[in-house]
């Protein structure tokens, strides 16, 4: 007689923030906060009409515990059919096949499977609690979640810089390993007209201050932020800043304008004109270039970003970097269309694929149709929101 497997809990929850980012999908995810303390940004959709709100560190204790308790009962499980503990392919099925389990639930199954020992708190800015109060939420993760072996957040840079370097070695210490600041520019009339709430010298101090702690620093840059009028400013400015940072990431979120943002006002209005494709990537050429005297990773890892592969550390990948730019500022408009094509379809990631790949024809036949009936550029544009 096959052996009946146990049933796992289905009133076990945990609470569990919006969004993290793309390098984090494979983190079990714990809310530290609720939405963004600041949530005036103009480009920013992401907790438009949220308010936000601090979690007590009994709320935040109790959904740790949540999440050990469904840990504890996964590795039940997998003991009981037989994969000692082991969280594999099997063992994950059965979690998923259970009806009524949470997204929690199978957040902490898919964490197990992946056993990357990534955490990522929730949301906006994590750093904005009390230092001992974050402390010993940090220190409690770590006791009850033993595969815990790298802890990230969110924060932001104005945030970062009222923190004293000894506050921030002590949650270091504690257990945040990594922070993520949006940055997006450091050029001062762009801030204030994006309605950032912080200046330059603030977006650097705070991302000096994490480093001195000892912690490691993504620092995330908006290609087109500048519009027409201050692409070169955003651009060089940007880089300075992070030339004065030398944070461990840099990563690429192109600017997208979705009609629910405040900035899509200002865009009909006609007091931001946005760039086209072709000149976002002269923006981040310039940008990069503009890179020196650290030793920073560049990352491209979004969607959003019209070509991914401009990765690479610096300052060796530096070259490699430019000549994939170059390259696809060197096409004509015709394969500019069909590369763009392919990309926003999700099928390509650097001009070269479109052959590479045996694209051509498909592309070819896609871009016909829409020639047909609608503006290519608007339907590009159209696509490339949609993926935010």
């Amino acid at each position: 007689m096959e052996k009946k497997l146990p049933t796992l809990d289905a009133s076990l929850n945990f609470e569990q923030g919006p969004i993290r980012p793309p390098s984090e999908a494979r983190s079990l995810l714990l809310r530290f906060t609720r939405n963004c303390p600041w949530n005036k940004c103009t480009f920013c959709p992401v907790y438009n009409g949220q308010t936000f709100s601090r979690r007590s560190l009994e709320e935040i204790k109790a959904d740790i515990d949540s999440a050990a308790e469904m840990r504890r009962e996964i590795i039940g499980l997998s003991e009981a059919m037989g994969e000692r503990g082991r969280v594999g392919q099997r063992v994950v099925n059965a979690v998923f096949s259970q009806p009524r389990l949470s997204h929690a639930f199978h957040n902490v199954a898919a964490w197990l499977y992946y056993d990357t020992g990534n955490v990522f708190i929730q949301d906006a800015n994590n750093l904005v609690m009390k230092p001992e109060t974050l402390a010993e939420a940090l220190k409690y993760l770590r006791e009850k979640l033993p595969e815990a072996r790298r802890v990230t957040s969110y924060a932001r840079s104005s945030t970062a810089a009222q923190r004293t370097v000894e506050e921030l070695t002590m949650i270091r210490k504690a257990g945040l390993d990594r922070v993520h600041i949006g940055l997006e520019t450091a050029y001062d009339p762009l801030l204030k007209f994006m309605k950032k709430g912080v200046t330059a010298a603030k977006q650097i101090k705070g991302g000096q201050n994490v480093k001195a702690a000892g912690m490691e620093l993504s620092e995330y840059v908006m290609p087109g932020l500048g519009g027409k009028k201050w692409w070169r400013e955003h651009a060089t400015a940007t880089a300075e800043a992070l030339n004065q940072i030398n944070p461990d990431f840099i990563r690429l979120r192109t600017l997208r304008v979705p009609p629910q943002i405040e900035l899509a006002a200002d865009v009909n209005s006609g007091a931001f004109e946005k760039l086209s494709d072709d000149e976002v990537i002269e923006e981040i050429r310039l940008f990069i270039e503009s890179l020196e005297g650290i030793e920073s990773y560049v990352a491209s890892d979004h969607i959003m970003n019209l070509i991914e592969t401009v990765s690479g550390k610096l300052p060796e990948d530096k070259p490699k970097m430019l000549a994939i730019l170059d390259s696809y500022l060197a096409l004509d408009e015709r394969e500019k269309l069909l590369y763009r094509l392919g990309r926003r379809m999700g099928r390509v990631r650097e001009p070269g694929d479109v052959d590479r790949l045996g694209l051509r024809g498909d592309l070819e036949a896609t871009l016909e149709r829409i020639q047909g009936q609608a503006d290519p550029d608007e339907v590009l544009s159209e696509m490339a929101d949609g993926m935010i």
